[in-house]
């Protein structure tokens, strides 16, 4: 059986900006398998949240081919399979902080006990006792820990996290990577990270660059960035 989670073969996506076509993504070939710990790295506005929501199924792409051999069609991926954690933490404001969280396992109509998986996610992140609170009553580095044990409780195939530390204070964000890296210890699931953050990509084995919408995937080491 295949570990080949996502496969591009020069996948491209552009985008009309004032009747002008504007790469997002000029070119990315890679593989991704299972137990991969890539931080994909490049500066604002390089593709890598294109890149991301195209390996999700979020967004198709407009040139090469992208496939996901052990994981199925597309429209099975979300999410179950690939879970998404976006720069900002996209909480839903109606819903409590474990609602939130349970959300994947809803819409996956997951037939697990759901609050004990809510609880257990919750836990490995430190948010038991916020578990009733609304987001408006959390502050930043609170909703992205939320937005982490969601992406977390349903134990997806792959993780991709968009920039996850970017808003949040260096004690704050290392913690919560700290607690996602510990969490995954021994799994076979495959972590992707964008950073734009030295100290971020250094907790990772193997490091994605992309400039100008160009992925450059080599055996380059954190020292080379």
């Amino acid at each position: 059986m295949t570990d080949i989670l996502i496969e591009a073969d020069s996948i491209g996506r552009s985008y009309q900006q004032g009747g002008v076509p504007v790469a997002a993504v000029a070119s990315a070939t890679f593989r991704l398998r299972a137990r991969d710990r890539v931080a994909l790295v490049g500066r604002s506005g390089s593709g890598k949240s294109t890149l991301l929501h195209l390996m999700a199924g979020l967004d198709v792409p407009s040139s090469g081919a992208i496939a996901w051999p052990a994981l199925g069609p597309p429209e099975t991926l979300l999410p179950e399979k690939i879970s998404l954690v976006f720069q900002a933490p996209s909480l839903l404001e109606p819903m409590t902080v474990s609602e939130n969280v349970a959300l994947p396992l809803l819409l996956a109509k997951s037939a697990d006990d759901i609050d004990a998986a809510v609880r257990a996610a919750l836990a490995i992140f430190g948010l038991k006792n916020l578990a009733r609170k609304l987001p408006e009553e959390l502050s930043g580095g609170q909703m992205q820990r939320v937005a982490m044990a969601r992406a977390i409780v349903g134990n997806p195939r792959v993780i991709l996290a968009d920039e996850p530390t970017g808003q949040l204070d260096q004690p704050t964000g290392h913690a919560l990577l700290d607690a996602l890296i510990a969490h995954l210890d021994g799994a076979s699931t495959a972590l992707v990270i964008a950073t734009h953050d030295p100290s971020v990509a250094a907790r990772m084995d193997t490091i994605w660059r992309i400039e100008r919408g160009v992925l450059i995937v080599s055996a380059e080491t954190v020292g080379e960035m």
